[in-house]
């Protein structure tokens, strides 16, 4: 897992708003979306469940991903997007066979 320059930048400026500089970000996948798959992203303050999650450090951020997730999301990068169809996180996933145009869909 790995995190864009865009996206460790708007992450951290995301942080230091919420007065949570020493938190990071936890990706996750769920069932469900368009294609069968959509991604999450919340906040994650603490350690995590430091037993059970895969922690990753990219560009100054600590990624929690929980044993399920991981596997979807091995080689992943988090990137943020500013167009004019507006801003957001978006994911970009090698294993995703197929997206939905919304970019938070996946099929594997």
């Amino acid at each position: 897992m790995a995190v864009t320059d865009a996206a460790a930048g708007k992450i951290q400026a995301l942080l230091a708003e919420e007065q949570k500089n020493d938190a990071g970000l936890r990706v996750f996948v769920q069932g469900g979306g368009c294609s069968g798959f959509q991604y999450g992203l919340m906040i994650e303050e603490g350690s995590g469940d430091a037993e059970s999650d895969r922690i990753f450090e990219s560009n100054g951020i600590r990624l929690f991903v929980d044993p399920i997730s991981v596997r979807y999301l091995a080689g992943a990068e988090v990137d943020f997007v500013d167009n004019l169809m507006g801003g957001g996180f978006t994911i970009r996933n090698p294993n995703a066979k197929s997206t939905c145009g919304c970019g938070q869909s996946f099929g594997v």
